[in-house]
């Protein structure tokens, strides 16, 4: 059974952040960056741990990754049949160790 993808409040949040201000400057290039973050995200389903552990995380047992795609950084949990989305962030953002 492939695990579930489930979003913390925050990544919701952060994730229409993103796109409400690229879609300042393009709504064909704000519809492409969020179907390619969901498309992503979608395949983390078959391979949950495809990406490194994430090297921000203090403490990290694994179970915390991180990918980018154009220029977002996406930070998931994956803990036996589940993945978390905890968070988006622009990679030019200074990243806060958690």
């Amino acid at each position: 059974m492939l695990p579930q993808v489930k979003w913390s409040r925050q990544a919701l949040q952060q994730l229409e952040s993103a796109i409400n201000y690229i879609e300042q400057d393009s709504v064909q290039a704000a519809e492409k960056v969020k179907a390619s973050i969901f498309q992503k995200i979608e395949a983390l389903r078959q391979h949950p741990e495809k990406y490194n552990p994430d090297k921000f995380k203090h403490n990290n047992d694994g179970s915390f990754r991180a990918f980018e795609i154009y220029k977002h950084r996406i930070t998931y949990r994956f803990v036996k049949n589940e993945i978390r989305i905890l968070r988006i962030r622009h990679t030019k953002m200074n990243p806060k160790e958690y």
